[in-house]
């Protein structure tokens, strides 16, 4: 999905609505209101069927060697329907087969804006799923957690951030709530801005401007944009993802010494 520039609009106060009509994180969301105005735009209806990681399918690194992991990176916005279909489709699939031969990481894509904010593509909710999705990555930062509670949120992305789907999400991936809830209102939500407004600078600082990019060894692999795969002269499936980092990782394997 494209970066759009967000239209201006007046900045959200107040409690965010919940499924069952209980505020989530009202203190970081009034911060990000304070912090930029954002652009909310509409989103298409899309189905979901949950994906379950299963840690036996995790390969190791190669006994009796040595080798260097393979930086492997999506570049994602949490409300969009594209994030989550590279997420569900490739992303996560390649995560099972190759977990220890890669050092994955989540970035977000967004505007930093001048008084040290940020804006989002999809709104001031987008900006808080962003902050409780790196929050997740800060505190668990092994990704079989974050990018589980990650898949987690996506399957019903037009929901973030009510508190309710985050709850659920934690309780399934045994991530504390409470621990969430603290690092997006730590500092008045100052320091969760803060994490994303990083995050964003990173993408920003590749060329990378669409969610969801994927990126591999710093080079981007494979685009996932208006529910097409694009740029992807490798290949869009998880087996051939899966065969470019076994490839990267067999190069870098060097005898014990």
């Amino acid at each position: 999905m494209d970066e759009k520039q967000p239209r201006s609009m007046s900045p959200l106060r107040g409690p965010l609505p919940t499924r069952r009509s209980r505020p989530l994180l009202a203190l970081a969301l009034v911060a990000l209101g304070f912090y930029g105005y954002f652009h909310i735009q509409a989103l298409s209806r899309f189905g979901f069927a949950a994906d379950r990681w299963d840690s036996r399918t995790h390969s190791l690194p190669l006994p009796h060697s040595v080798a260097a992991v393979v930086p492997l990176e999506a570049h994602i916005m949490s409300k969009c329907p594209d994030a989550r279909d590279c997420l569900r489709e490739l992303v996560l699939p390649t995560m099972q087969k190759v977990y220890g031969k890669v050092n994955f990481t989540l970035s977000y894509i967004g505007r930093p804006t001048e008084n040290d904010g940020v804006q989002c593509m999809h709104g001031p909710e987008e900006c808080l799923g962003n902050i409780i999705e790196l929050c997740a990555q800060k505190l668990y930062p092994d990704p079989k957690t974050y990018l589980g509670f990650t898949m987690c949120l996506s399957k019903d992305y037009k929901q973030i951030p009510q508190r309710s789907l985050v709850e659920d999400c934690a309780l399934e991936h045994a991530i504390d709530f409470s621990e969430l809830n603290n690092c997006a209102t730590r500092d008045d939500g100052a320091y969760g801005v803060g994490m994303l407004r990083d995050s964003v600078r990173r993408s920003s600082s590749v060329g990378v401007n669409k969610s969801c990019t994927v990126r591999l060894d710093d080079k981007i692999y494979c685009i996932r944009d208006g529910g097409k795969w694009t740029d992807c002269p490798a290949g869009a499936e998880v087996n051939d993802l899966v065969i470019a980092i076994e490839k990267l990782y067999q190069s870098s394997v060097a005898p014990p010494s």
